[in-house]
């Protein structure tokens, strides 16, 4: 196991820090279609509204702020891929393109699905 990385199943994800997991980390819309829920382990931490509208708040979970930060890029990069229709390979790329630029390529270069 790398000490670092991300691991999806599905839409769930979860960030490896320092050889520790934590997640899942996933979305979903709310039912109105109109806005992206995120969750961590199930419970509501964000909101996505619009590009102007955006609301997260994992503090009550008390996370290492690294898996914050990368939690956060790659949900905004997944969010960025459905939005704009991408397919698979460029939603992947555009999480470890968003990763690499943020200076987090020890967890861009361990990407993995488990299905």
């Amino acid at each position: 196991m790398s000490p670092h990385g991300i691991t999806f199943d599905g839409t769930r994800f979860w960030v490896t820090h320092r050889r520790r997991d934590y997640g899942p980390f996933d979305y979903e819309w709310n039912r109105d279609f109109d806005g992206v829920e995120l969750h961590f382990q199930g419970r509501k931490f964000g909101e996505f509204c619009s590009r102007e509208e955006v609301f997260c708040d994992l503090k009550p979970f008390s996370l290492p702020q690294r898996v914050v930060e990368v939690a956060v890029i790659t949900l905004g990069a997944i969010l960025f891929g459905v939005l704009n229709g991408l397919d698979e390979a460029h939603k992947r790329w555009a999480i470890y393109d968003q990763l690499t630029r943020h200076g987090l390529d020890r967890f861009a270069k361990q990407i993995r699905r488990t299905s």
